[in-house]
């Protein structure tokens, strides 16, 4: 595989090599890619989990185990006002 990173991305790669942490070029592309993959894979997994949430709602709403929104930002509004209080 033949990759032309640019100058930027070169020279980041180069002084990384430079620094000694890294042996080669190849090194330190495998680590990038390795936190890549790390990060894709924790993507995937919470987009899983908000699914999972929503189907979650979902059922709820399905089963009538609803709040009217005015209450819930009543409830909000409340919260703050005594978070406000708190500070003062």
């Amino acid at each position: 595989m033949n990759v032309n990173l640019g100058p930027t991305l070169d020279k980041f790669v180069a002084d990384l090599v430079r620094t000694g942490l890294y042996q080669s070029q190849s090194e330190v592309v495998r680590a990038a890619l390795r936190l890549m993959k790390a990060r894709e894979q924790a993507t995937k997994a919470e987009i899983a989990r908000l699914r999972r949430e929503i189907a979650l709602g979902t059922a709820q709403v399905d089963r009538g185990e609803v709040v009217a929104a005015s209450e819930v930002f009543a409830r909000i509004r409340e919260k703050s006002r005594q978070r406000k209080r708190l500070r003062a």
